[in-house]
């Protein structure tokens, strides 16, 4: 009886993939807004992606990817690697690049097909919010055909494109971290004038003191053990310079005139700007091919010498993981799913987001004939985000995972193996600025433009 109630539920589910309605009206499906669970379903496709891609890279799985027919033997065509190529070494970096160059060109299909859809009225919005056994099929498709496309000039040309767009993500990944903050510090304030004042502001300065003590107690390690005394002239600037651009943008924060026309801005934003801007700084001084300036966290924890081989310097080796990867895929996850169910009140950020005020229409969902609460199409008047540049946040978001996956490197001919790039650290380091000049434009602009809205 038990077995006949599961195959009941698996094929009301079965209903809720393969049906042309949107998945939000099956039984199967959570209560909640249509926006809400579409966001989240394509989400899910994109942390799935990104699962099957860290299996790729585990050891020991070289030997199985292997056995692809040619996956391995025709990699010879990489010009500069004939007859001197280590396949244990390439052949994670090319599951990588191929998954995840499959679900860019899922996501970028996806918005290109959702450009201008205004509401769920549209014939597109039906593609948008149902269909999902079949997208899924789509995206395996493209998986199976990513892995068999020639290397020839493949890997060079994409990891340029990787480059390109992990920068437009690391800004985003920025403007949504500046959206939390003030959504946080709105609701703290909140909740502190409510009532209770001494918890919330004693919860305020607690956080705001970490984030600062961390960010100068980061400054100081990166000096130590990421400068020499003759060398590395791009790494002290790089801390001095966000140093300084912390204060200032902490400074500006709390300016009489700032909090007059932004009476919601403070410290704790600037204090999460500024450590995000470190461990910015700190991922992209990890992509310095020099070993004296770039020492290995290993040899940190160990008091190696960094002026020994490391992993990523040893011929025929690569390190996949290191912790910057770790800290970039868990604020990757944060920022992915926070871009699925913000409703921010930022008119600003909700502008450079694509989004409407509030997210639409709430709701518990309507309960059916069968006593099942459906999710409620909240959309039917006008969407509220951009169908096409959700997907094109993830997409830039796949680019950003197949560089971070693999640590930004190349391959390298002479050593056989897998290395760091300037152009790694440049991006990263820009990024940061171009983060920290938009937070500052949040600050500045009321001031600049009394006029305008920035509520």
């Amino acid at each position: 009886m038990g077995a006949c109630m599961a195959l009941c539920s698996l094929a009301s589910c079965a209903s809720c993939l393969c049906g042309s309605a949107p998945c939000l009206l099956c039984g199967c499906c959570p209560s909640s807004r249509n926006s809400t669970v579409t966001r989240l379903v394509f989400s899910f496709f994109l942390l799935l992606g990104t699962l099957v891609s860290v299996i790729m890279i585990l050891p020991g799985m070289e030997a199985q990817l292997q056995k692809i027919p040619g996956f391995c033997q025709g990699a010879s065509t990489i010009p500069g690697m004939e007859n001197q190529f280590n396949c244990d070494v390439i052949v994670g970096y090319k599951s990588v690049y191929r998954m995840c160059f499959a679900m860019t060109c899922f996501f970028f299909l996806f918005s290109a097909i959702m450009v201008r859809v205004q509401s769920s009225k549209d014939p597109r919005a039906d593609i948008q919010n149902g269909f999902w056994f079949f997208k899924f099929l789509i995206l395996v498709g493209i998986t199976v055909g990513a892995f068999f496309i020639p290397d020839g000039t493949f890997h060079t040309v994409w990891f340029y494109f990787g480059v390109v767009g992990s920068f437009i993500f690391i800004v985003i990944q920025l403007i949504l971290l500046i959206d939390f903050a003030h959504s946080w510090n709105k609701i703290w304030v909140g909740n502190a004038e409510e009532g209770n004042s001494k918890c919330w502001f004693a919860g305020l300065l607690s956080f705001t003191f970490l984030h600062y003590a961390l960010t100068f107690t980061s400054g100081v390690l990166f000096y130590i053990y990421y400068t020499q005394p003759n060398d590395c002239t791009e790494h002290k600037v790089f801390i001095s310079l966000n140093l300084i651009f912390s204060v200032i943008i902490s400074i500006v924060s709390i300016l009489p005139k700032v909090q007059e026309a932004q009476p919601q801005s403070g410290l704790l934003q600037a204090s999460l700007i500024s450590l995000y801007t470190m461990y910015v700084t700190w991922s992209a001084m990890t992509n310095n091919p020099n070993r004296k300036c770039n020492p290995s966290l290993l040899s940190l924890v160990s008091n190696v010498s960094s002026s020994e081989p490391t992993p990523t310097s040893a011929p025929g080796q690569v390190q996949w993981w290191d912790a910057q990867s770790i800290v970039g895929l868990v604020i990757f996850l944060f920022c992915t799913l926070y871009a699925s169910i913000r409703s921010s009140s930022n008119t600003q950020v909700n502008k450079l987001m694509q989004t409407e005020e509030g997210g639409g229409y709430g709701g518990e969902g309507e309960v059916g004939e069968d006593g099942v609460r459906r999710a409620v199409d909240n959309e039917e008047e006008g969407v509220t985000y951009s169908y096409s540049f959700f997907h094109f946040h993830l997409c830039l978001a796949s680019l950003y995972i197949m560089m971070t996956l693999t640590n930004w490197y190349q391959p390298d001919t002479t050593t056989q193996a897998m290395q760091s790039s300037m152009p790694a650290v440049w991006v990263k380091i820009s990024s940061s600025w171009l983060g920290l000049g938009l937070y500052l434009w949040t600050l500045l602009a009321p001031l600049m433009f009394p006029d305008r809205d920035f509520s």
